[in-house]
Protein backbone atom coordinates (compact mmCIF):
# COMPACT_ATOMS: atom_id res chain seq x y z
CA UNK A 1 0.00 0.00 0.00
CA UNK A 2 1.28 3.45 -0.91
CA UNK A 3 2.09 5.94 1.78
CA UNK A 4 -0.58 8.28 3.05
CA UNK A 5 0.12 11.97 2.42
CA UNK A 6 -1.58 14.78 4.30
CA UNK A 7 -1.94 18.21 2.65
CA UNK A 8 -2.98 21.39 4.44
CA UNK A 9 -4.50 22.86 6.36
CA UNK A 10 -6.01 25.15 3.74
CA UNK A 11 -7.45 28.53 4.55
CA UNK A 12 -10.36 27.62 2.28
CA UNK A 13 -11.18 24.29 0.65
CA UNK A 14 -13.75 24.20 -2.15
CA UNK A 15 -15.11 20.68 -2.51
CA UNK A 16 -17.46 21.45 -5.46
CA UNK A 17 -19.68 18.83 -3.81
CA UNK A 18 -23.42 19.05 -3.03
CA UNK A 19 -24.13 21.36 -5.95
CA UNK A 20 -27.19 20.90 -8.19
CA UNK A 21 -26.43 18.94 -11.33
CA UNK A 22 -28.14 21.47 -13.57
CA UNK A 23 -29.37 25.05 -13.67
CA UNK A 24 -28.20 28.30 -12.13
CA UNK A 25 -26.15 28.42 -8.93
CA UNK A 26 -25.56 31.16 -6.39
CA UNK A 27 -22.26 31.54 -4.58
CA UNK A 28 -23.89 30.79 -1.23
CA UNK A 29 -24.48 27.24 -2.52
CA UNK A 30 -20.73 26.60 -2.75
CA UNK A 31 -19.31 24.44 0.04
CA UNK A 32 -16.30 26.35 1.40
CA UNK A 33 -14.53 24.60 4.29
CA UNK A 34 -12.11 26.42 6.57
CA UNK A 35 -8.76 25.12 7.90
CA UNK A 36 -9.25 21.61 6.54
CA UNK A 37 -6.69 19.06 5.35
CA UNK A 38 -6.81 16.42 2.61
CA UNK A 39 -5.49 12.91 3.31
CA UNK A 40 -4.62 10.96 0.15
CA UNK A 41 -3.28 7.54 -0.78
CA UNK A 42 -3.03 5.50 -3.98
CA UNK A 43 -4.23 8.47 -5.99
CA UNK A 44 -7.48 8.90 -4.11
CA UNK A 45 -8.83 11.18 -1.40
CA UNK A 46 -9.13 9.21 1.83
CA UNK A 47 -10.50 11.91 4.10
CA UNK A 48 -11.05 15.65 4.53
CA UNK A 49 -10.91 16.86 8.10
CA UNK A 50 -9.04 18.98 10.64
CA UNK A 51 -5.28 18.59 11.10
CA UNK A 52 -5.61 17.24 14.61
CA UNK A 53 -7.94 14.50 13.40
CA UNK A 54 -5.84 13.34 10.42
CA UNK A 55 -2.22 14.03 11.42
CA UNK A 56 -1.73 10.70 13.15
CA UNK A 57 -2.81 8.79 10.03
CA UNK A 58 -0.26 10.27 7.62
CA UNK A 59 3.17 8.99 6.59
CA UNK A 60 4.05 12.36 5.08
CA UNK A 61 2.81 15.87 5.79
CA UNK A 62 2.85 18.72 3.25
CA UNK A 63 2.09 22.09 4.81
CA UNK A 64 1.97 25.62 3.38
CA UNK A 65 3.49 28.73 4.91
CA UNK A 66 1.07 31.18 3.30
CA UNK A 67 -2.75 31.36 3.13
CA UNK A 68 -4.02 28.88 0.57
CA UNK A 69 -7.17 27.89 -1.29
CA UNK A 70 -7.60 24.32 -2.54
CA UNK A 71 -10.09 23.13 -5.13
CA UNK A 72 -10.43 20.23 -7.60
CA UNK A 73 -8.13 20.09 -10.61
CA UNK A 74 -9.58 21.73 -13.70
CA UNK A 75 -11.03 19.56 -16.46
CA UNK A 76 -10.83 20.75 -20.06
CA UNK A 77 -13.49 18.78 -21.91
CA UNK A 78 -12.75 20.05 -25.45
CA UNK A 79 -9.28 20.57 -26.95
CA UNK A 80 -7.41 19.95 -30.21
CA UNK A 81 -3.86 20.02 -28.83
CA UNK A 82 -2.56 17.27 -31.14
CA UNK A 83 -1.60 19.14 -34.30
CA UNK A 84 1.25 20.34 -36.47
CA UNK A 85 1.93 23.78 -37.92
CA UNK A 86 0.55 27.23 -37.15
CA UNK A 87 -2.41 29.26 -38.35
CA UNK A 88 -1.00 32.72 -37.65
CA UNK A 89 -1.97 33.78 -41.17
CA UNK A 90 -5.58 32.83 -40.46
CA UNK A 91 -5.50 35.11 -37.43
CA UNK A 92 -4.19 38.00 -39.52
CA UNK A 93 -6.80 37.39 -42.24
CA UNK A 94 -9.66 37.29 -39.70
CA UNK A 95 -8.57 40.55 -38.14
CA UNK A 96 -8.38 42.03 -41.64
CA UNK A 97 -12.05 41.25 -42.12
CA UNK A 98 -12.32 37.76 -43.62
CA UNK A 99 -14.69 35.25 -42.06
CA UNK A 100 -13.81 31.79 -40.76
CA UNK A 101 -15.57 30.16 -43.72
CA UNK A 102 -13.97 32.54 -46.25
CA UNK A 103 -10.51 31.71 -44.94
CA UNK A 104 -11.25 27.99 -45.17
CA UNK A 105 -12.49 28.29 -48.76
CA UNK A 106 -9.31 30.16 -49.78
CA UNK A 107 -6.97 27.40 -48.59
CA UNK A 108 -6.57 28.26 -44.92
CA UNK A 109 -8.60 26.92 -42.04
CA UNK A 110 -8.72 23.29 -41.01
CA UNK A 111 -7.12 21.98 -44.22
CA UNK A 112 -4.01 24.06 -43.57
CA UNK A 113 -3.57 22.24 -40.26
CA UNK A 114 -4.39 18.89 -41.88
CA UNK A 115 -1.51 19.39 -44.31
CA UNK A 116 0.93 20.29 -41.53
CA UNK A 117 -0.25 17.48 -39.27
CA UNK A 118 0.01 14.85 -41.98
CA UNK A 119 3.62 15.95 -42.52
CA UNK A 120 4.47 15.19 -38.87
CA UNK A 121 5.62 11.80 -37.66
CA UNK A 122 3.75 10.04 -34.88
CA UNK A 123 6.60 10.87 -32.49
CA UNK A 124 6.58 14.52 -33.47
CA UNK A 125 2.85 14.72 -32.81
CA UNK A 126 3.23 12.88 -29.50
CA UNK A 127 5.98 15.29 -28.41
CA UNK A 128 3.92 18.35 -29.38
CA UNK A 129 0.86 17.01 -27.58
CA UNK A 130 2.83 16.20 -24.42
CA UNK A 131 4.40 19.66 -24.46
CA UNK A 132 1.02 21.37 -24.67
CA UNK A 133 -0.40 19.06 -22.02
CA UNK A 134 2.48 19.98 -19.71
CA UNK A 135 1.63 23.67 -20.05
CA UNK A 136 -2.03 22.97 -19.40
CA UNK A 137 -1.16 20.90 -16.35
CA UNK A 138 1.05 23.66 -14.94
CA UNK A 139 -1.95 25.98 -15.24
CA UNK A 140 -4.13 23.58 -13.26
CA UNK A 141 -5.76 21.39 -15.92
CA UNK A 142 -5.38 17.84 -14.63
CA UNK A 143 -7.70 16.14 -17.15
CA UNK A 144 -7.53 17.07 -20.84
CA UNK A 145 -9.80 15.83 -23.61
CA UNK A 146 -7.79 15.64 -26.88
CA UNK A 147 -9.37 15.28 -30.31
CA UNK A 148 -7.99 13.92 -33.53
CA UNK A 149 -9.44 15.43 -36.70
CA UNK A 150 -6.42 16.82 -38.54
CA UNK A 151 -5.60 13.53 -40.25
CA UNK A 152 -8.86 12.93 -42.14
CA UNK A 153 -7.98 9.47 -43.42
CA UNK A 154 -7.93 6.12 -41.69
CA UNK A 155 -4.14 5.99 -41.67
CA UNK A 156 -3.62 9.60 -40.56
CA UNK A 157 -6.34 9.54 -37.90
CA UNK A 158 -4.76 6.40 -36.48
CA UNK A 159 -1.42 8.20 -36.39
CA UNK A 160 -2.94 11.06 -34.42
CA UNK A 161 -4.75 8.85 -31.93
CA UNK A 162 -1.68 6.68 -31.43
CA UNK A 163 0.32 9.87 -30.84
CA UNK A 164 -2.16 10.95 -28.18
CA UNK A 165 -1.79 7.55 -26.53
CA UNK A 166 2.00 7.91 -26.68
CA UNK A 167 1.78 11.43 -25.22
CA UNK A 168 -0.05 10.01 -22.20
CA UNK A 169 3.20 8.27 -21.23
CA UNK A 170 4.95 11.66 -21.11
CA UNK A 171 2.51 13.65 -18.97
CA UNK A 172 0.93 13.26 -15.55
CA UNK A 173 -2.30 14.79 -16.84
CA UNK A 174 -5.03 12.39 -17.92
CA UNK A 175 -5.58 12.58 -21.69
CA UNK A 176 -9.07 11.58 -22.86
CA UNK A 177 -8.99 10.78 -26.58
CA UNK A 178 -11.84 11.63 -28.94
CA UNK A 179 -12.03 10.59 -32.59
CA UNK A 180 -12.93 13.61 -34.73
CA UNK A 181 -12.28 12.02 -38.10
CA UNK A 182 -15.53 13.74 -39.12
CA UNK A 183 -14.06 17.23 -38.79
CA UNK A 184 -14.58 18.09 -42.46
CA UNK A 185 -14.63 15.99 -45.61
CA UNK A 186 -11.01 15.88 -46.81
CA UNK A 187 -10.24 17.65 -50.07
CA UNK A 188 -8.42 14.60 -51.40
CA UNK A 189 -11.39 12.26 -50.91
CA UNK A 190 -13.21 11.75 -54.21
CA UNK A 191 -16.56 10.57 -52.85
CA UNK A 192 -19.33 12.53 -51.13
CA UNK A 193 -19.80 13.23 -47.43
CA UNK A 194 -21.81 10.06 -46.85
CA UNK A 195 -19.19 7.89 -48.53
CA UNK A 196 -16.42 9.40 -46.41
CA UNK A 197 -18.31 8.79 -43.18
CA UNK A 198 -19.04 5.22 -44.25
CA UNK A 199 -15.34 4.69 -44.91
CA UNK A 200 -14.40 5.99 -41.47
CA UNK A 201 -17.10 4.12 -39.55
CA UNK A 202 -16.36 0.85 -41.37
CA UNK A 203 -12.57 0.92 -41.39
CA UNK A 204 -11.51 3.14 -38.50
CA UNK A 205 -14.02 2.48 -35.73
CA UNK A 206 -13.10 -1.22 -35.26
CA UNK A 207 -9.40 -0.31 -34.99
CA UNK A 208 -10.15 2.29 -32.32
CA UNK A 209 -11.69 -0.45 -30.22
CA UNK A 210 -9.02 -3.00 -31.04
CA UNK A 211 -6.16 -0.68 -30.02
CA UNK A 212 -8.10 1.11 -27.25
CA UNK A 213 -7.39 4.46 -28.89
CA UNK A 214 -10.66 6.27 -28.15
CA UNK A 215 -14.05 5.68 -26.55
CA UNK A 216 -15.56 8.91 -27.87
CA UNK A 217 -16.61 10.04 -31.36
CA UNK A 218 -17.23 13.64 -32.42
CA UNK A 219 -18.51 15.30 -35.60
CA UNK A 220 -18.67 18.88 -36.87
CA UNK A 221 -22.29 19.55 -37.89
CA UNK A 222 -22.10 22.75 -39.90
CA UNK A 223 -22.30 24.22 -43.39
CA UNK A 224 -19.03 23.32 -45.06
CA UNK A 225 -18.64 20.29 -42.78
CA UNK A 226 -21.41 17.67 -42.33
CA UNK A 227 -25.19 17.89 -42.54
CA UNK A 228 -27.57 16.55 -39.93
CA UNK A 229 -28.82 13.55 -41.91
CA UNK A 230 -25.45 11.99 -42.71
CA UNK A 231 -24.17 12.89 -39.24
CA UNK A 232 -27.08 11.07 -37.60
CA UNK A 233 -26.31 7.82 -39.42
CA UNK A 234 -22.63 8.14 -38.54
CA UNK A 235 -23.28 8.84 -34.86
CA UNK A 236 -25.79 6.02 -34.53
CA UNK A 237 -23.20 3.65 -35.99
CA UNK A 238 -20.71 4.88 -33.40
CA UNK A 239 -23.23 4.36 -30.61
CA UNK A 240 -24.02 0.86 -31.79
CA UNK A 241 -20.32 0.03 -31.36
CA UNK A 242 -20.26 1.40 -27.82
CA UNK A 243 -18.76 4.85 -28.37
CA UNK A 244 -19.91 7.90 -26.46
CA UNK A 245 -20.73 10.73 -28.84
CA UNK A 246 -20.44 14.49 -28.83
CA UNK A 247 -21.11 17.16 -31.47
CA UNK A 248 -19.60 20.44 -32.64
CA UNK A 249 -22.97 22.22 -32.73
CA UNK A 250 -24.54 25.60 -33.55
CA UNK A 251 -21.25 27.39 -34.10
CA UNK A 252 -22.22 29.36 -37.22
CA UNK A 253 -25.64 27.90 -38.06
CA UNK A 254 -28.24 26.11 -35.93
CA UNK A 255 -29.06 22.41 -36.28
CA UNK A 256 -26.29 20.60 -34.47
CA UNK A 257 -27.83 20.99 -31.02
CA UNK A 258 -31.13 19.49 -32.19
CA UNK A 259 -29.23 16.48 -33.52
CA UNK A 260 -27.31 16.18 -30.23
CA UNK A 261 -30.61 15.93 -28.36
CA UNK A 262 -32.09 13.49 -30.88
CA UNK A 263 -29.19 11.03 -30.68
CA UNK A 264 -28.46 11.49 -26.96
CA UNK A 265 -24.99 12.99 -27.21
CA UNK A 266 -22.94 13.52 -24.07
CA UNK A 267 -22.45 17.16 -25.02
CA UNK A 268 -23.13 19.80 -27.64
CA UNK A 269 -20.16 22.14 -27.89
CA UNK A 270 -19.92 25.77 -29.13
CA UNK A 271 -23.62 26.87 -29.37
CA UNK A 272 -22.72 30.49 -30.15
CA UNK A 273 -25.73 30.93 -32.47
CA UNK A 274 -28.21 28.90 -30.42
CA UNK A 275 -31.48 30.82 -30.10
CA UNK A 276 -34.22 30.67 -27.51
CA UNK A 277 -35.77 27.53 -29.02
CA UNK A 278 -32.45 25.67 -29.06
CA UNK A 279 -31.63 26.80 -25.53
CA UNK A 280 -34.98 25.66 -24.17
CA UNK A 281 -34.67 22.24 -25.77
CA UNK A 282 -31.07 21.78 -24.61
CA UNK A 283 -32.01 22.81 -21.06
CA UNK A 284 -34.72 20.15 -20.92
CA UNK A 285 -32.40 17.43 -22.24
CA UNK A 286 -29.57 15.45 -20.68
CA UNK A 287 -27.06 16.91 -23.15
CA UNK A 288 -24.32 19.01 -21.55
CA UNK A 289 -23.97 22.43 -23.16
CA UNK A 290 -20.27 23.22 -23.49
CA UNK A 291 -19.21 26.84 -23.90
CA UNK A 292 -15.93 27.47 -25.70
CA UNK A 293 -15.01 31.09 -24.93
CA UNK A 294 -11.57 30.67 -26.49
CA UNK A 295 -13.22 30.31 -29.91
CA UNK A 296 -15.38 33.38 -29.32
CA UNK A 297 -12.30 35.39 -28.38
CA UNK A 298 -10.26 34.00 -31.27
CA UNK A 299 -12.97 34.57 -33.88
CA UNK A 300 -14.31 37.81 -32.43
CA UNK A 301 -17.85 36.42 -32.28
CA UNK A 302 -20.60 36.14 -29.69
CA UNK A 303 -20.16 33.97 -26.61
CA UNK A 304 -22.22 30.87 -25.95
CA UNK A 305 -25.47 32.05 -24.25
CA UNK A 306 -24.34 30.51 -20.97
CA UNK A 307 -26.53 32.66 -18.75
CA UNK A 308 -29.68 31.75 -20.65
CA UNK A 309 -28.76 28.05 -20.69
CA UNK A 310 -28.33 28.00 -16.92
CA UNK A 311 -31.43 30.08 -16.24
CA UNK A 312 -33.48 27.63 -18.32
CA UNK A 313 -32.16 24.79 -16.15
CA UNK A 314 -29.45 23.51 -18.48
CA UNK A 315 -26.11 21.92 -17.69
CA UNK A 316 -23.09 24.06 -18.58
CA UNK A 317 -19.48 23.02 -18.97
CA UNK A 318 -16.71 25.40 -20.03
CA UNK A 319 -13.75 24.28 -22.15
CA UNK A 320 -10.84 25.96 -23.91
CA UNK A 321 -11.17 24.58 -27.48
CA UNK A 322 -7.37 24.99 -27.63
CA UNK A 323 -6.63 24.61 -31.34
CA UNK A 324 -4.31 26.20 -33.90
CA UNK A 325 -7.04 28.06 -35.77
CA UNK A 326 -9.87 29.65 -33.81
CA UNK A 327 -8.61 29.25 -30.23
CA UNK A 328 -4.80 29.30 -30.09
CA UNK A 329 -4.55 30.78 -26.59
CA UNK A 330 -5.46 27.63 -24.68
CA UNK A 331 -5.76 29.26 -21.25
CA UNK A 332 -8.83 27.66 -19.65
CA UNK A 333 -8.92 29.73 -16.47
CA UNK A 334 -8.52 33.04 -18.30
CA UNK A 335 -11.21 32.17 -20.83
CA UNK A 336 -13.65 30.93 -18.20
CA UNK A 337 -13.13 34.11 -16.21
CA UNK A 338 -13.87 36.27 -19.24
CA UNK A 339 -16.96 34.22 -20.11
CA UNK A 340 -18.19 34.77 -16.55
CA UNK A 341 -17.79 38.52 -16.94
CA UNK A 342 -19.65 38.79 -20.25
CA UNK A 343 -22.37 36.26 -19.39
CA UNK A 344 -22.78 37.33 -15.76
CA UNK A 345 -22.04 33.93 -14.29
CA UNK A 346 -21.54 33.44 -10.58
CA UNK A 347 -18.09 32.27 -9.51
CA UNK A 348 -19.71 28.99 -8.52
CA UNK A 349 -21.12 28.52 -12.02
CA UNK A 350 -17.73 29.22 -13.60
CA UNK A 351 -15.78 26.93 -11.29
CA UNK A 352 -18.36 24.16 -11.64
CA UNK A 353 -18.09 24.52 -15.41
CA UNK A 354 -14.39 23.63 -15.33
CA UNK A 355 -14.62 20.95 -12.64
CA UNK A 356 -17.68 18.89 -11.73
CA UNK A 357 -19.84 19.75 -14.73
CA UNK A 358 -16.92 19.34 -17.12
CA UNK A 359 -16.38 15.86 -15.67
CA UNK A 360 -19.97 15.01 -16.49
CA UNK A 361 -19.49 16.22 -20.08
CA UNK A 362 -16.79 13.56 -20.41
CA UNK A 363 -18.77 10.90 -18.58
CA UNK A 364 -16.23 10.83 -15.74
CA UNK A 365 -17.65 10.08 -12.31
CA UNK A 366 -14.43 9.95 -10.30
CA UNK A 367 -13.21 13.57 -10.42
CA UNK A 368 -14.27 17.21 -10.37
CA UNK A 369 -15.19 16.94 -6.67
CA UNK A 370 -13.02 16.66 -3.58
CA UNK A 371 -14.40 13.96 -1.31
CA UNK A 372 -13.39 10.48 -0.15
CA UNK A 373 -13.16 7.96 -2.97
CA UNK A 374 -12.58 10.55 -5.70
CA UNK A 375 -9.31 11.16 -7.52
CA UNK A 376 -6.81 13.21 -5.52
CA UNK A 377 -6.49 15.85 -8.23
CA UNK A 378 -6.46 19.31 -6.73
CA UNK A 379 -4.93 22.75 -6.99
CA UNK A 380 -3.43 25.05 -4.39
CA UNK A 381 -3.64 28.81 -4.92
CA UNK A 382 -1.70 31.23 -2.71
CA UNK A 383 -4.55 33.39 -1.48
CA UNK A 384 -6.88 33.49 1.49
CA UNK A 385 -10.03 34.10 -0.57
CA UNK A 386 -11.17 31.93 -3.47
CA UNK A 387 -12.87 34.84 -5.23
CA UNK A 388 -9.39 36.18 -6.01
CA UNK A 389 -8.83 33.34 -8.48
CA UNK A 390 -11.44 34.52 -11.00
CA UNK A 391 -11.04 38.17 -10.04
CA UNK A 392 -7.46 38.01 -11.37
CA UNK A 393 -8.90 36.72 -14.68
CA UNK A 394 -6.34 34.03 -15.27
CA UNK A 395 -3.26 35.88 -14.02
CA UNK A 396 -3.29 33.98 -10.72
CA UNK A 397 -2.01 30.49 -11.47
CA UNK A 398 -1.89 27.58 -9.02
CA UNK A 399 1.18 27.50 -6.80
CA UNK A 400 0.90 23.72 -6.58
CA UNK A 401 -0.79 21.08 -8.72
CA UNK A 402 -1.49 17.73 -7.08
CA UNK A 403 -2.26 14.93 -9.53
CA UNK A 404 -3.17 11.46 -8.28
CA UNK A 405 -2.11 12.57 -4.81
CA UNK A 406 1.42 13.65 -5.81
CA UNK A 407 2.80 17.15 -6.29
CA UNK A 408 3.52 17.85 -9.94
CA UNK A 409 6.84 19.56 -10.63
CA UNK A 410 5.94 22.82 -12.34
Amino acid sequence: MQEKILYGPFTQLLTMDKLPQRGAMKDDQLEVLSDMCILVSEGLVLAIDKLEVLSGQADQYVSFDEPTVALPGFIDSHTHICFGGSRAMDYAMRNAGQSYLEIASSGGGIWDTVTATRACSQKELADKTAERAARHLAEGVTTIEVKSGYGLSVEQELKMLRAIKDAQKETAADLISTCLAAHVKPKDFEGDHQAYLELISTNLFPLLKEENLANRVDIFVEEGAFGQEVAKVYLEKAQSLGFDITIHADQFHIGGSALAIKVGAKSADYLEVSGSEEITKLAKSEVISTALPGASIGLGCAFTPARAILDQGGQLAIASDWNPGSAPMGDLLLQASILGTFQKLSNTEVLAGITVRAAKALGLQDRGILKPGFKADFLVFTTSQYNEILYQQGKMKPANVIKNGKVVKL
